[in-house]
């Protein structure tokens, strides 16, 4: 079982320590104080007349978990948080929980199991969803506990725990896990089904069943036997304690999972990187062998993992509400993809008028009330957003009055909200290791509802001040504060005792949720993911503003793994997911159960479709790798709302120009004097904006930069890369195409070159030279360098990739030579080690669609232990090759090299003409 997180003793004075400074809550204080945070301060009581998390009628609650874990902070806004939470007092066990491809809820004889397969639409058709329908309930003879706690969790699994006095049940369970690994005392083992099964295989101790057209696989220790009465399968543990279940994508697949069966998980781990434009992640199980030494098990990947590694996978496949779940063969897998680009404001261009544009901009800057009125966490939030976004306008137009205005605006309000005691204040609450701020809206407070929407709008003008000023940023000033609510919204670190680890940030399903409670029959939801990811580009900002790596790597994970989840779930950019009886090109809402096209407040179509793009800002410009998506979704927008936006005209036109810049510009100078700004939005911003996308172009997703702070736009045959360097000394920024880009300190610097078509073909010869940022390109004149090949770990990886470097390009159109065949040089280096033998595979997705149709492995090449660069090509021969090739169309290429032996690092050198792939494509 997931042993609960403890922190070593040097952790806890390090937390005391801290506290001591006013950058942690002190553990328990013994009377009510305000807590300062360098120039900043909260309270650590909640203020007088307001509430704390409360049940559905307002009793207050505390974590309902066991005593192995009172004190822990626990991650509230997940897919499980039912079982810490108890909303409905009626209900002390949980509300269904959508693990996939597994559903569970507790009930007092265990944890009830189903496998929904089918959809179901409701809700006049604008719903969709694989509700949770128990199969089988899986507990201990005479099991009937008075409630269920959650004893342990880890990134993405949880063990909840029963106990009736006589018996105790702890099972633990996850996303993408078929298996559920229990162990208990005081009763055998006891399997109830909700209708008659039908075995299919009786090995003793293995009993394979089908349950409601499902099948199962029951494992009880060695030497134990299942018994089937009716509906009722029961076997005695024989003095041991632990016993598993798991759910087949096919009955002969039985013999396979059974292999893993006694590999028990006991926690889940995710590490990211960001190197120079890539954001890569790890997702890693540790197990525990109940019997036997076999220690990997079996994972089913979400469609935005599987889409994105390059590790092998099984034929092995589960229906979700996300579309198709792929089994992978391993304790770990790792993902890879291209950072999503953020600025801190679109560059200047000569489509925006100046004059225009101040003008705009001092109807803000000069209003009575540049906050609209806004008392509560999120409005205010939604009007320092919307102040935020100016900022940059106006500096670069060479307005520093007005810049300096509205950043004056923005800090007095960030510090009333970050001085204790006042009208506003923000309250820690120690028993649900919460910050809120009061006051509170949209249960913020009472549900611990969507804190990462409301303070992702306070971080990111916290990192538009930090931009301008650094002073005020840093730790002694009113830093500390803004890292608070970073840590209570979206804490990087696992042995904080003051926050739990990423609360809202669900690092398995890609996507945060924003009921703190989880308290509903669908599962979790989340509405607004743009609000979400707002708050990861503000991480970035912050990040780079501040010099704080650790929190811009962060953001530029969260961000990039969110963007690809929108783009699949929300938007269904590859048309895979979204059920076809569902009708609908967008949805409003995720919920674990499936996805809706509502808001909680409206059914207007505008708000449906824009609420999942505000607020617009340079960290929205990964809506722009889905452009047929785009033109999808407004097309629907206006079919359902009877003709074009109304209300929220400025988000749509926004929204449109991630797609058609020049459309979205002719809507705006159609509609730009009788509109009202959507409360987050202004004319300045929306006019700058629109502009300037009809001036450059829109976003080129499929060219990154080497930092974080970088993006490309292109127009017909001309692309404009565009960065921005918050550090002190000058910087070059190096393109994936190979153009390089020298920006001045503190400053935003654009250049231009010829890109051919957005996505050109290859040119004759079809060759690519690597990059270190991980692609292939056709451009010529990259700078040497190289990249490291890890270590074979003294293991043999003949024909397997172990930790291989990847590089790849996307969109390739091309006619296959027939007879023709693939050829690569590549110039490798292993220095003085010996031993050491390197091998490639080239893979060929002819259509785009994430499966590789051609897949060629070949022999490994032996290193000399003599320093200098060798050359490792086709002629070494192949060792396997899958699949035939055709001609590609929107066709991705990938090549990845790896140490297939040795207990050394190796080099491979990048860009020059002297490593290459070359294709059998005219």
């Amino acid at each position: 079982m997931p042993a609960p997180r403890r922190r070593p003793a040097a952790v806890l004075v390090l937390a005391t320590a801290l506290a001591a400074a006013g950058l942690v809550p002190a553990a328990s204080p013994a009377t009510a104080a305000t807590v300062p945070v360098g120039s900043g301060s909260y309270s650590d009581t909640r203020p007088a007349g307001t509430s704390g998390p409360t049940t559905n009628t307002g009793t207050p609650v505390t974590p309902k978990v066991t005593a192995a874990a009172q004190g822990e902070p626990v991650p509230t806004n997940d897919w499980w948080s039912s079982l810490a939470f108890q909303r409905y007092g009626d209900n002390p066990y949980s509300t269904p929980m959508y693990g996939h491809p597994l559903t569970y809820q507790a009930v007092s004889g265990g944890l009830e199991i189903g496998y929904p397969t089918t959809p179901a639409i409701v809700g006049d058709g604008r719903q969709y969803e694989y509700a949770h329908k128990g199969d089988l309930t899986l507990g201990l003879t005479g099991l009937n506990s008075p409630d269920t706690k959650a004893d342990a969790w880890s990134d993405w699994t949880v063990t909840p725990y029963w106990s009736d006095g006589a018996r105790t049940l702890r099972t633990t369970i996850g996303h993408g896990m078929p298996f559920v690994y229990a162990t208990g005392t005081g009763g055998d083992a006891q399997i109830t089904t909700t209708a008659a099964p039908t075995v299919f295989a009786d090995q003793g101790n293995v009993l394979g069943i089908t349950v409601s057209g499902h099948h199962y696989a029951l494992f009880a220790p060695s030497g134990s036997d299942w018994n089937v009465s009716g509906k009722t399968i029961s076997a005695g543990l024989g003095g041991k304690d632990y016993f598993s279940l798991a759910v087949l994508p096919s009955a002969d697949a039985l013999a396979t999972y059974r292999k893993y069966a006694y590999s028990f998980v006991t926690g889940s781990t995710v590490d990211w990187s960001y190197t120079g434009g890539t954001v890569r992640a790890a997702y890693t199980l540790s197990t525990e062998a109940k019997e036997g030494a076999e220690r990997a098990t079996l994972q089913a990947l979400y469609r935005h993992q599987w889409l994105n590694t390059t590790d092998a996978l099984t034929p092995y496949t589960y229906v979700s509400p996300r579309g198709t779940m792929k089994v992978r063969e391993s304790a770990s897998f790792t993902t890879e993809q291209k950072a999503s680009a953020v600025l801190p404001g679109l560059p200047r261009s000569g489509g925006v008028d100046t004059a225009r544009l101040r003008t705009y901009l001092n109807e803000v800057a000069d209003s009575p009330d540049p906050f609209s009125g806004a008392v509560d966490t999120y409005w205010t939030g939604k009007a320092l957003g919307r102040l935020a976004q100016l900022v940059p306008l106006a500096d670069q137009i060479g307005e520093g009055a007005i810049r300096d205005k509205l950043l004056g605006l923005i800090k007095g309000r960030l510090q009333e909200w970050f001085t204790a005691g006042g009208a506003n204040e923000f309250s820690y609450d120690p028993a649900w290791k919460a910050l809120t701020g009061y006051p509170a809206s949209y249960g913020s407070d009472t549900e611990l509802n969507d804190h990462h929407f409301h303070y992702g709008y306070y971080v990111y003008a916290a990192a538009i001040v930090a931009q301008y000023d650094q002073a005020w940023a840093a730790d002694s000033a009113w830093g500390g504060m803004v890292k608070t609510l970073i840590r209570d919204t979206a804490n990087p670190s696992r042995t904080d005792s003051a926050f739990p680890f990423l609360r809202g940030f669900d690092v398995y399903a890609g996507h945060s949720w924003a009921s703190g409670h989880q308290g509903f029959a669908a599962g979790n939801n989340q509405e607004s993911s743009s609000e979400s990811t707002n708050l990861s580009a503000a991480l970035v900002l912050w990040g780079s503003a501040t010099g704080d790596n650790t929190l811009r790597d962060l953001g530029a994970y969260l961000l990039t793994t969110e963007a690809e989840s929108i783009a699949q779930y929300w938007f269904d950019a590859d048309e895979q997911v979204f059920p076809s009886s569902f009708g609908h090109d967008t949805a409003g809402m995720v919920w674990g159960s499936g996805a809706a096209y509502a808001t909680w407040w409206t059914a207007n179509p505008e708000e449906i479709h824009g609420i999942n793009v505000l607020p617009v800002t340079g960290g929205s410009l990964h809506l722009g790798g889905e452009k047929a998506a785009i033109r999808r979704n407004i097309a629907e927008m206006e079919r359902e709302n009877g003709g074009p936006a109304v209300e929220w005209r400025d988000i749509l036109w926004e929204f449109q120009s991630f797609a058609d810049p020049h459309l979205a510009k002719s809507k705006w100078d159609a509609g730009n004097a009788s509109y009202t700004p959507e409360r987050g939005e202004s004319k300045a911003h929306t006019y700058h904006w629109i502009s300037t996308l009809d001036t450059l172009g829109a976003p080129d997703t499929g060219v990154t930069g080497s930092i974080p702070t970088s993006a490309v736009f292109t127009k017909g045959t001309v692309r404009t890369y565009t960065a921005h360097n918050h550090g002190p000394a000058a910087r070059t920024v190096t393109f994936s195409d190979g153009k390089t880009l020298t920006v001045p300190a503190r400053s935003t610097a654009t250049g231009t070159g010829t890109s051919g078509d957005p996505d050109p073909d290859p040119p004759t010869g079809n060759t690519f030279q690597l990059r270190s940022d991980g692609t292939l390109t056709t451009a010529t004149g990259g700078v040497a360098g190289s990249d490291t090949i890890a270590s074979a770990d003294g293991a043999n990886h003949d024909g397997t990739p172990y930790q291989p470097l990847v590089y790849e390009i996307r969109g390739v159109n091309g006619a296959y030579t027939p007879g023709g065949s693939t050829a690569f040089r590549l110039q490798l280096d292993a220095g003085a080690a010996i031993g050491l033998g390197q091998q490639a595979r080239i893979s060929y997705d002819l259509t785009g669609d994430g499966s590789f149709d051609r897949v060629e492995t070949y022999n490994y090449f032996a290193t000399d232990p003599v320093d200098g660069w060798e050359e490792y090509a086709q002629s070494r021969g192949l060792k396997s090759a899958t699949g035939s090739l055709e001609d590609m169309t929107g066709g991705t290429v990938r090549l990845e090299v790896w140490s297939a032996i040795g207990s050394e690092e190796s080099e491979l050198q990048t860009g020059t003409d002297k490593s290459v792939l070359v294709i059998p494509y005219s």
